[in-house]
């Protein structure tokens, strides 16, 4: 009998046959058309990975355009001119006056606002995090302001070598400075939620929006209801009023109407061949190749901004202080957290730079989705936003200076591509940040810590 993380001979020979020898969206030899708009919206998104890289396989030695990339960037040779390097950012408020190693890096990434020590539930993460302050503009006119995606469930308990929460290591985004978003880690629910109801030659309920949402998490939070003390069953419940208020929106039938007509022909194919996947995807754990999971949740992340079912989303590869396994990538024989402490042996220091590289792969991975659709005269990576970043730089010293940053996309013809720049010793990284919502016409004079925008981005 099969075990939960093996996966079947026929998925396999699939795998092979169609996920790994056809690149996403490259099947028909031409760029798919996306939704058509007066004016293409800018989409945003930010891919965090955990425990940061090996500091010196990762900025190119020359600045400017005219660059090498270094080992962990060699995947994105071929998007080379959609993505900036972006060095010498630093998140001032993440720095903790006392023993932290990641809590208060992870929590405040895209607040730059000092969290709240703290090992119970009353967390602060110090402001409303970036990709929420967008979703505020930018996710009025669609069906969701915002989605929020991982590879793993909401980590609780204390860490008890630094005091504080493990609540903090398991989410990036936050909807108020007392409020984390919950991510969805499951690629069926993510997927159905989104889109079954437009899937060819699948019936669905009337209410299957309704049931997708509220019926994953009802199970969990009765389940957690039973060992919550108060205040903690006050955190759960306005969680799922958020979740209520989801419903609401999306059962709006002008809303629904809309996005309808949004669901184009080349859009349906994909679903089909999205839905297939998922379908035949089995969890797996352990040293097991998380690769495919990974991608499908990408896909999704692609098709909700293809769509415009959202046009903002986050993406967690891991929690904070993440211990998954990699030894699915060869050379690597141990976990993420373990490895980034490698204390500079040469050995470890190895596997820690392949671990980093198969993190750039996947972020390479959805900028060729996003810019393989067409959108106008351009593509949807011409039209959006799309950072990866890690709150370390050397998961070794926990250092948060120089994190390693990059910017993908073009932002709408406001973004200049193609450049490994250096903005000079502890730049504020909410500069980048104000930077990217002034690009949007979110004209705001300030955001976190930040002193002013990063112009040698600006096209």
């Amino acid at each position: 009998m099969a075990k939960k993380w093996q996966i079947s001979r026929r998925r396999m020979l699939q795998g092979v046959g169609a996920t790994i020898a056809l690149p996403f969206l490259e099947a028909m030899g031409k760029p798919f058309v996306s939704v058509p708009f007066k004016k293409s919206p800018v989409r945003t998104a930010f891919l965090f990975m955990p425990n940061g890289v090996h500091p010196e396989h990762w900025t190119p030695s020359s600045y400017g355009s005219n660059f090498d990339l270094t080992r962990q960037l060699a995947p994105l040779a071929k998007l080379k001119k959609d993505v900036s390097i972006l060095g010498n950012l630093m998140n001032h408020n993440s720095i903790f006056q006392g023993a932290d190693g990641h809590y208060a890096k992870s929590a405040s990434l895209l607040t730059c606002m000092p969290i709240k020590q703290t090992i119970g539930d009353n967390l602060s993460s110090g402001g409303v995090s970036v990709d929420q302050v967008i979703a505020s503009y930018q996710g009025r006119d669609t069906l969701f302001p915002s989605l929020e995606y991982g590879l793993d469930r909401i980590t609780t308990g204390v860490d008890i070598n630094v005091g504080f929460t493990r609540l903090y290591g398991s989410s990036i985004s936050w909807k108020t400075p007392n409020q984390p978003m919950t991510k969805e880690i499951d690629p069926k629910l993510a997927f159905d939620r989104l889109f079954k109801p437009y899937i060819p030659g699948v019936k669905v309920k009337e209410d299957l929006w309704k049931k997708s949402i509220l019926d994953a998490v009802m199970e969990d939070a009765n389940s957690l209801k039973k060992n919550l003390g108060r205040s903690d069953q006050d955190k759960l419940s306005e969680y799922l009023e958020s979740i209520r208020s989801v419903e609401k929106r999306i059962s709006n039938e002008e809303k629904r109407e809309k996005f309808s007509g949004n669901i184009t022909a080349d859009i349906k194919k994909e679903l089909i061949r999205v839905n297939q996947n998922i379908n035949e995807y089995e969890e797996v754990y352990g040293g097991v190749d998380i690769t495919e999971k990974t991608r499908l949740m990408l896909d999704i992340m692609t098709l909700a901004f293809w769509s415009d079912a959202s046009r903002v989303s986050t993406f967690m590869f891991g929690n904070s202080v993440g211990n998954r396994n990699f030894s699915f990538l060869e050379g690597v024989s141990g976990n993420h957290h373990s490895i980034s402490h490698h204390m500079n042996k040469p050995q470890l220091m190895e596997e820690y730079l392949r671990i980093a590289t198969w993190h750039v792969e996947q972020y390479a991975y959805f900028l060729q989705n996003l810019k393989n659709i067409k959108e106008g005269d351009g593509t949807l990576l011409d039209q959006s936003m799309i950072v990866f970043a890690s709150d370390l730089r050397d998961g070794n010293r926990h250092a948060p200076r120089d994190l390693p940053i990059l910017l993908g996309g073009k932002g709408g013809g406001k973004i200049k591509g193609g450049q490994n720049l250096d903005f000079g010793k502890e730049t504020p990284l909410a500069n980048l940040y104000l930077t990217m919502l002034q690009a949007q016409d979110i004209n705001l004079k300030q955001f976190g810590d930040s002193t002013r925008t990063l112009n040698s981005i600006l096209a």
